[in-house]
């Protein structure tokens, strides 16, 4: 039997709403389904999207061929990026279990790390504007000669 994760129909003319399910690929839209995955309401803003992550992944495992629009909605959900990960395909770094520091004895008492931070003395900042002023001072009168360099010869 070829199971598919597909979109089945609910609601009243003109105001769809969709359930995710698992069923036969030989029935038709709106016919038994083997297990219900999900709800996608689009008429909601923002669209209402709810996938039982667990059962997508489980039918997936097991052969499930998702239609486009359900596996947009298993991307939206996580459910898609679940299976890649369980089938192998997307590679994840564990987390690293907390590495335990020796304990201290009690009588001593732990020391503060001693954090340096850079002291900047107000001469010195004085002394860097300085610098930079006369170096931009420079540039002008650089380029106010090249102006009137350009002005005799025009």
């Amino acid at each position: 039997m070829a199971v598919k994760i597909r979109l089945t129909r609910m609601g009243k003319k003109r105001q769809p709403s969709y359930r995710v399910v698992a069923m036969d690929s030989r029935r038709p839209r709106d016919g038994e389904y083997i297990e219900q995955i999900g709800f996608y309401d689009p008429r909601q803003n923002p669209s209402l999207i709810e996938i039982d992550n667990e059962k997508a992944v489980k039918w997936l495992r097991n052969g499930a061929q998702p239609t486009e629009r359900a596996k947009k909605l298993l991307e939206i959900s996580g459910a898609w990026t679940q299976f890649k990960v369980a089938k192998g395909q997307i590679h994840t770094v564990p987390d690293r279990p907390a590495e335990k520091e020796p304990e201290a004895p009690a009588a001593e008492p732990a020391a503060e790390p001693v954090v340096e931070t850079p002291v900047v003395a107000e001469a010195d900042v004085a002394e860097e504007v300085e610098v930079a002023e006369a170096a931009v001072a420079e540039e002008v009168e650089v380029a106010e000669a090249a102006v009137a360099e350009e002005v005799e010869e025009a």
